[in-house]
């Protein structure tokens, strides 16, 4: 029974609900980076410099593959042993800008929390009151 009741605290601890609801979020946000990064970025990225797609980008090390065979069908070919640094120029470019996108938001973030901060930095009217307070009691 013991155990039974410190899972129950473990589980609805806040930091376990906090991590949850976190994670979800997390999942939603990532949702959204793909499709700005896939809808928004990577077109205009292809305008400009062709197809951002290098996935189909490969080195035969070992055996033999016919010229212009994709990737996934390169692999299927018993006895081959491919390096696809494409796909890892592929992934690593979507990395950066999915890191650039990231760090622009966290930034804009942090800016409105400074707004938050210098707003908040002003005394409420019990701290200037107490302060006068302490200064007439001071000067006497």
């Amino acid at each position: 029974m013991g155990f039974v009741k410190e899972f129950k605290e473990f589980a609805l601890k806040g930091n376990v609900i906090d991590l949850a609801v976190g994670v979800i979020i997390g999942g939603a946000f990532g949702k959204i980076v793909d499709s700005v990064v896939n809808d928004i970025i990577m077109p205009f990225t292809s305008a400009l410099i062709g197809t951002p797609d290098f996935s189909n980008l490969y080195l035969v090390l070992k055996g033999t593959v016919p010229n212009g065979i994709p990737l996934a069908e390169a692999r299927k070919i018993a006895g081959t042993s491919i390096f696809a640094y494409g796909n890892f120029i592929t992934v690593s470019i979507n990395f950066l800008l999915l890191a650039l996108i990231i760090f622009l938001f966290i930034k804009g973030i942090n800016t409105l929390k400074r707004k938050e901060d210098a707003a908040s930095l002003e005394p409420t009217r019990e701290e200037t009151l107490l302060t006068e307070i302490r200064d007439l009691l001071k000067n006497k």
